[in-house]
Protein backbone atom coordinates (compact mmCIF):
# COMPACT_ATOMS: atom_id res chain seq x y z
CA UNK A 1 0.00 0.00 0.00
CA UNK A 2 1.81 3.47 -1.01
CA UNK A 3 1.25 6.65 0.82
CA UNK A 4 -1.91 7.78 -0.55
CA UNK A 5 -3.75 4.25 -0.28
CA UNK A 6 -3.32 2.63 -3.16
CA UNK A 7 -2.71 -0.86 -4.10
CA UNK A 8 0.05 -1.04 -7.09
CA UNK A 9 -0.96 -3.00 -10.11
CA UNK A 10 1.34 -6.52 -9.75
CA UNK A 11 -0.84 -8.76 -11.72
CA UNK A 12 1.51 -8.99 -14.49
CA UNK A 13 4.65 -9.17 -12.25
CA UNK A 14 3.12 -12.14 -10.75
CA UNK A 15 2.26 -13.79 -13.96
CA UNK A 16 6.27 -13.51 -14.82
CA UNK A 17 7.02 -14.86 -10.67
CA UNK A 18 5.20 -18.22 -10.69
CA UNK A 19 6.05 -18.96 -14.44
CA UNK A 20 9.65 -18.39 -13.23
CA UNK A 21 8.99 -20.91 -10.38
CA UNK A 22 7.03 -23.31 -12.71
CA UNK A 23 9.70 -23.64 -15.31
CA UNK A 24 12.24 -24.19 -13.09
CA UNK A 25 10.43 -26.39 -10.74
CA UNK A 26 9.42 -28.44 -14.00
CA UNK A 27 12.99 -28.88 -15.04
CA UNK A 28 13.72 -30.44 -11.96
CA UNK A 29 16.29 -27.74 -10.92
CA UNK A 30 16.80 -26.41 -7.48
CA UNK A 31 17.91 -22.77 -6.84
CA UNK A 32 21.02 -23.62 -6.21
CA UNK A 33 21.41 -25.61 -9.68
CA UNK A 34 19.59 -22.99 -11.61
CA UNK A 35 22.05 -20.48 -10.07
CA UNK A 36 25.42 -22.62 -11.02
CA UNK A 37 23.60 -22.79 -14.67
CA UNK A 38 22.90 -19.42 -15.24
CA UNK A 39 26.10 -18.01 -13.16
CA UNK A 40 23.63 -15.73 -11.62
CA UNK A 41 23.21 -15.57 -7.76
CA UNK A 42 20.71 -17.85 -5.92
CA UNK A 43 19.05 -14.92 -3.55
CA UNK A 44 18.83 -12.97 -6.49
CA UNK A 45 16.94 -15.57 -9.17
CA UNK A 46 14.85 -16.30 -5.53
CA UNK A 47 13.91 -13.01 -5.17
CA UNK A 48 12.68 -13.04 -8.89
CA UNK A 49 10.82 -15.99 -8.22
CA UNK A 50 8.70 -14.17 -5.79
CA UNK A 51 7.99 -10.95 -7.58
CA UNK A 52 10.50 -8.68 -5.22
CA UNK A 53 12.20 -7.82 -8.61
CA UNK A 54 11.72 -7.53 -12.21
CA UNK A 55 15.02 -8.01 -12.95
CA UNK A 56 16.83 -7.34 -16.66
CA UNK A 57 15.87 -8.18 -20.07
CA UNK A 58 19.05 -10.07 -20.80
CA UNK A 59 18.61 -11.71 -17.54
CA UNK A 60 14.65 -13.29 -18.53
CA UNK A 61 16.55 -13.88 -22.21
CA UNK A 62 19.65 -16.38 -20.64
CA UNK A 63 16.32 -17.84 -18.51
CA UNK A 64 14.95 -18.64 -21.28
CA UNK A 65 17.73 -20.19 -23.26
CA UNK A 66 18.00 -22.80 -20.00
CA UNK A 67 13.92 -23.87 -20.35
CA UNK A 68 14.24 -23.60 -24.29
CA UNK A 69 10.97 -21.56 -24.04
CA UNK A 70 12.00 -18.93 -26.82
CA UNK A 71 11.25 -15.57 -26.28
CA UNK A 72 8.08 -16.32 -23.59
CA UNK A 73 9.94 -14.90 -20.04
CA UNK A 74 11.07 -12.12 -22.35
CA UNK A 75 7.44 -11.30 -23.57
CA UNK A 76 6.10 -11.64 -19.87
CA UNK A 77 9.01 -8.92 -18.13
CA UNK A 78 8.30 -6.53 -21.21
CA UNK A 79 4.41 -6.66 -20.09
CA UNK A 80 5.31 -6.37 -16.26
CA UNK A 81 7.80 -3.95 -17.04
CA UNK A 82 5.18 -1.74 -18.55
CA UNK A 83 2.33 -2.39 -16.65
CA UNK A 84 4.67 -0.73 -13.36
CA UNK A 85 5.29 1.68 -15.24
CA UNK A 86 1.79 2.55 -15.73
CA UNK A 87 0.76 1.70 -12.75
CA UNK A 88 3.16 3.87 -11.06
CA UNK A 89 1.69 6.48 -13.55
CA UNK A 90 -1.86 5.89 -12.36
CA UNK A 91 -0.78 6.13 -8.72
CA UNK A 92 1.03 9.66 -9.08
CA UNK A 93 -2.01 11.06 -10.72
CA UNK A 94 -4.04 9.74 -8.01
CA UNK A 95 -1.47 11.17 -5.24
CA UNK A 96 -1.57 14.35 -7.47
CA UNK A 97 -5.33 14.68 -7.06
CA UNK A 98 -4.70 14.02 -3.27
CA UNK A 99 -1.91 17.05 -2.85
CA UNK A 100 -2.47 20.21 -0.78
CA UNK A 101 1.07 21.09 -1.79
CA UNK A 102 2.82 20.52 -5.40
CA UNK A 103 6.24 21.14 -6.73
CA UNK A 104 7.14 20.43 -10.21
CA UNK A 105 10.26 21.09 -12.12
CA UNK A 106 10.23 20.64 -15.95
CA UNK A 107 12.75 20.82 -19.32
CA UNK A 108 9.46 20.92 -21.19
CA UNK A 109 5.91 22.61 -21.01
CA UNK A 110 4.10 20.56 -18.29
CA UNK A 111 0.44 19.56 -19.09
CA UNK A 112 -0.84 21.38 -16.21
CA UNK A 113 -0.19 24.75 -17.83
CA UNK A 114 -0.78 23.66 -21.31
CA UNK A 115 -3.51 25.20 -23.62
CA UNK A 116 -5.63 22.97 -26.43
CA UNK A 117 -3.81 23.72 -29.00
CA UNK A 118 -0.24 23.60 -27.91
CA UNK A 119 -1.35 20.15 -26.56
CA UNK A 120 -2.95 18.71 -29.50
CA UNK A 121 0.42 20.06 -31.65
CA UNK A 122 2.42 18.13 -29.07
CA UNK A 123 0.44 14.87 -28.27
CA UNK A 124 0.02 14.56 -32.24
CA UNK A 125 3.99 15.11 -33.21
CA UNK A 126 4.54 11.18 -32.87
CA UNK A 127 6.22 9.06 -35.21
CA UNK A 128 3.52 6.57 -34.53
CA UNK A 129 -0.39 8.45 -36.13
CA UNK A 130 -3.19 8.40 -34.12
CA UNK A 131 -6.49 8.50 -34.89
CA UNK A 132 -8.57 11.77 -34.51
CA UNK A 133 -11.07 10.35 -31.34
CA UNK A 134 -7.78 9.18 -29.47
CA UNK A 135 -6.00 12.51 -29.85
CA UNK A 136 -9.17 14.29 -28.65
CA UNK A 137 -9.47 11.55 -25.70
CA UNK A 138 -5.55 12.41 -24.84
CA UNK A 139 -6.39 16.47 -24.85
CA UNK A 140 -9.50 16.08 -22.91
CA UNK A 141 -7.61 14.05 -20.03
CA UNK A 142 -4.61 16.32 -20.11
CA UNK A 143 -7.09 19.32 -20.18
CA UNK A 144 -9.12 17.71 -17.26
CA UNK A 145 -6.53 17.70 -15.21
CA UNK A 146 -5.78 21.20 -15.05
CA UNK A 147 -8.91 21.72 -12.66
CA UNK A 148 -6.46 20.32 -10.03
CA UNK A 149 -4.59 23.74 -10.12
CA UNK A 150 -8.39 25.38 -8.84
CA UNK A 151 -10.15 22.94 -6.78
CA UNK A 152 -11.63 23.79 -3.60
CA UNK A 153 -9.58 24.07 -1.30
CA UNK A 154 -6.68 25.48 -3.71
CA UNK A 155 -3.44 23.88 -3.46
CA UNK A 156 -0.39 25.58 -3.13
CA UNK A 157 1.50 25.30 -6.76
CA UNK A 158 5.40 26.33 -8.04
CA UNK A 159 6.38 25.69 -10.80
CA UNK A 160 9.99 26.00 -11.75
CA UNK A 161 10.63 26.08 -15.58
CA UNK A 162 13.77 25.34 -17.27
CA UNK A 163 14.87 27.96 -19.88
CA UNK A 164 14.58 25.13 -22.49
CA UNK A 165 10.82 24.81 -21.83
CA UNK A 166 10.39 28.76 -23.60
CA UNK A 167 13.25 28.11 -25.90
CA UNK A 168 11.42 25.57 -28.28
CA UNK A 169 8.24 26.87 -29.63
CA UNK A 170 5.92 24.55 -31.18
CA UNK A 171 2.76 24.52 -33.53
CA UNK A 172 3.13 28.78 -35.14
CA UNK A 173 3.25 31.54 -33.80
CA UNK A 174 -0.07 32.11 -32.81
CA UNK A 175 -0.06 28.57 -30.69
CA UNK A 176 2.99 30.12 -29.02
CA UNK A 177 2.21 33.16 -28.03
CA UNK A 178 -1.12 31.86 -26.52
CA UNK A 179 0.50 29.46 -24.53
CA UNK A 180 3.13 32.12 -23.26
CA UNK A 181 -0.05 34.25 -22.14
CA UNK A 182 -1.74 31.39 -20.58
CA UNK A 183 1.31 30.49 -18.37
CA UNK A 184 1.53 34.59 -17.35
CA UNK A 185 -2.08 33.87 -16.69
CA UNK A 186 -1.94 30.74 -14.71
CA UNK A 187 0.82 32.88 -12.54
CA UNK A 188 -1.50 35.29 -11.41
CA UNK A 189 -3.29 32.90 -9.30
CA UNK A 190 -3.25 33.42 -6.00
CA UNK A 191 -2.23 29.80 -5.52
CA UNK A 192 0.70 29.57 -7.91
CA UNK A 193 4.32 30.53 -8.46
CA UNK A 194 6.45 30.28 -11.64
CA UNK A 195 9.99 30.57 -12.03
CA UNK A 196 12.02 30.34 -14.63
CA UNK A 197 15.64 28.47 -14.27
CA UNK A 198 17.61 30.19 -16.97
CA UNK A 199 20.88 28.18 -18.93
CA UNK A 200 23.24 30.43 -17.09
CA UNK A 201 22.47 28.44 -13.93
CA UNK A 202 24.21 26.20 -14.90
CA UNK A 203 24.69 22.32 -14.22
CA UNK A 204 22.15 20.49 -11.23
CA UNK A 205 21.18 17.31 -10.26
CA UNK A 206 17.99 17.02 -11.82
CA UNK A 207 19.01 17.84 -15.50
CA UNK A 208 17.84 15.07 -18.23
CA UNK A 209 14.17 14.78 -16.62
CA UNK A 210 10.91 15.98 -14.63
CA UNK A 211 10.21 15.92 -10.82
CA UNK A 212 7.07 16.61 -8.99
CA UNK A 213 6.71 16.92 -5.37
CA UNK A 214 3.33 16.15 -3.48
CA UNK A 215 2.29 16.83 -0.07
CA UNK A 216 -0.59 15.42 1.63
CA UNK A 217 -2.91 16.80 3.77
CA UNK A 218 -1.39 14.31 6.34
CA UNK A 219 1.99 15.63 5.88
CA UNK A 220 2.93 12.75 4.02
CA UNK A 221 4.77 13.41 0.85
CA UNK A 222 6.13 11.16 -2.62
CA UNK A 223 8.23 12.65 -5.30
CA UNK A 224 7.74 11.00 -8.89
CA UNK A 225 10.45 11.47 -11.63
CA UNK A 226 9.27 11.36 -15.05
CA UNK A 227 12.09 10.59 -18.22
CA UNK A 228 10.77 10.99 -21.98
CA UNK A 229 9.55 7.16 -22.01
CA UNK A 230 9.67 6.12 -18.19
CA UNK A 231 8.38 7.76 -14.73
CA UNK A 232 8.99 6.37 -11.25
CA UNK A 233 7.21 7.20 -7.89
CA UNK A 234 9.34 7.33 -4.94
CA UNK A 235 8.00 6.77 -1.72
CA UNK A 236 11.07 6.43 0.75
CA UNK A 237 10.30 9.13 3.27
CA UNK A 238 14.37 9.82 3.07
CA UNK A 239 14.58 9.50 -0.56
CA UNK A 240 11.89 11.98 -1.23
CA UNK A 241 13.57 14.34 1.31
CA UNK A 242 16.69 14.40 -0.54
CA UNK A 243 14.71 15.79 -3.97
CA UNK A 244 12.90 17.74 -1.63
CA UNK A 245 16.74 19.33 -1.21
CA UNK A 246 17.52 18.77 -4.66
CA UNK A 247 14.10 21.00 -5.98
CA UNK A 248 14.85 23.29 -3.10
CA UNK A 249 18.56 24.38 -4.40
CA UNK A 250 17.06 24.49 -7.86
CA UNK A 251 14.54 27.05 -6.63
CA UNK A 252 17.53 29.22 -5.61
CA UNK A 253 19.32 29.53 -8.54
CA UNK A 254 15.88 30.12 -10.30
CA UNK A 255 14.96 33.42 -11.58
CA UNK A 256 13.07 35.23 -8.37
CA UNK A 257 9.34 35.63 -8.67
CA UNK A 258 9.04 39.14 -10.95
CA UNK A 259 12.16 38.40 -13.07
CA UNK A 260 10.62 35.27 -14.15
CA UNK A 261 7.33 36.77 -15.41
CA UNK A 262 9.43 39.58 -16.93
CA UNK A 263 11.12 36.79 -18.76
CA UNK A 264 8.28 35.36 -20.20
CA UNK A 265 6.56 38.38 -20.97
CA UNK A 266 9.46 39.61 -23.32
CA UNK A 267 9.39 36.47 -24.99
CA UNK A 268 5.55 36.74 -25.85
CA UNK A 269 6.38 40.34 -26.97
CA UNK A 270 9.19 39.37 -29.17
CA UNK A 271 6.88 36.51 -30.60
CA UNK A 272 4.80 39.38 -32.15
CA UNK A 273 7.57 40.78 -34.10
Amino acid sequence: MDECGLDEEESAREVLANELRRLREVSGRSLSQLADEAKYDRTYLNRLENGERLSRRDVMAALDRIYGTGKLLVGLWALARRSALLGRYRSFMQCEEKAVVMHKYAVAMPGLLQTEDYARALLSSSPTPISKKLLDDRVADRLGRQELLDRDPLPSVRFILDEAAFRRPMAGRGIWRTQLGHVLKAAEAPNIAVQVLPFSAGSHDLMGGSLSLLWMDDGSAVAYLEGNKSGDLIEDRDEVKQHWLSYDRLRDMSLPLSESIAFIQQLMESSNQ
